[in-house]
């Protein structure tokens, strides 16, 4: 099998995508052989105001432009408790355990019905956040990590996954730049770290930044600098994610 084409309409490279090493980190799903699964799993982990929502979509122009088929996935992305999760976040009287099982639920149903279905119809999958996200939220509120772990043992290990680093001090500048406010779940405000927003948006980020460069030791996702201009973001991007279609 050649590696890549080249398309003759516009010039672009195709990178046929290479078979991966697939597993679960867990316990998995009943019956399923994910060795069988192809397609790709790529993973954009980022705060809000990270720029998770503008890189994405310049993956999918770029992946599509060069022939691939996409589909997307994300939290409170569920058709099975989406909707109730978050009406029931608006009330903001959940609590952490009800909080991570809700979110476990809505993650369970994405991988079982969209995630797994089109990894193995070849899709390359973009997951906006994925488990580790909701590892290092649930782990700053005090849950257990080997609790977690088994929560989410039935995930898929992603190819490649991405976390946008952003300071929390420019995070909170450009969350309420775009929103004129900021979130209550998003600011840690349950967690009671500060009477003033702002003041527990910047710790409570902080706390998830320190969460995912722990976990980054466990599982070895890059790092990114995401206070450089989105062209630089999106450049180093496309080029770890053809390396890792090319199965390097």
């Amino acid at each position: 099998m050649k590696a890549s084409l080249r398309l003759p309409k516009n010039g672009r490279t195709i990178v046929v995508p290479q078979p991966s090493s697939r597993r679960f980190y867990g316990h998995g799903i009943p019956g399923l052989d994910p060795s069988k699964l192809g397609g790709k799993l790529v993973v954009i982990e980022g705060a809000d105001g990270s720029g998770r929502s503008t890189q994405i979509t310049r993956l999918v122009e770029w992946l599509e432009g060069c022939g691939h088929a996409t589909v997307q996935v994300g939290l409170k992305r569920s058709t099975l408790v989406s909707e109730e999760l978050e009406q029931a976040k608006r009330g903001n009287i959940l609590s952490r355990t009800t909080l991570s099982l809700f979110y476990a639920t809505d993650f369970a149903d994405q991988i079982e019905n969209v995630i797994i279905p089109s990894l193995r119809a070849g899709f390359i999958v973009i997951a906006d956040r994925y488990i580790y996200t909701l590892m290092a939220r649930d782990m700053a509120r005090g849950a257990d990590p080997g609790w977690l772990r088994n929560l989410y043992g039935m995930a898929l290990v992603p190819d490649i996954v991405f976390y946008l680093n952003v300071p929390a001090e420019e995070l909170v500048q450009r969350n309420f730049a775009k929103d004129y406010a900021l979130d209550y779940w998003e600011s840690g405000m349950d967690l009671g770290l500060s009477h003033d927003m702002f003041d527990s948006f910047i710790r409570y980020q902080a706390m998830i930044v320190d969460m995912f460069k722990k976990m980054q030791k466990t599982y070895g996702f890059t790092i990114v600098d995401a206070s450089r201009s989105s062209d630089e973001i999106n450049l180093e991007l496309q080029k770890k994610i053809e390396a890792v279609m090319r199965g390097k």
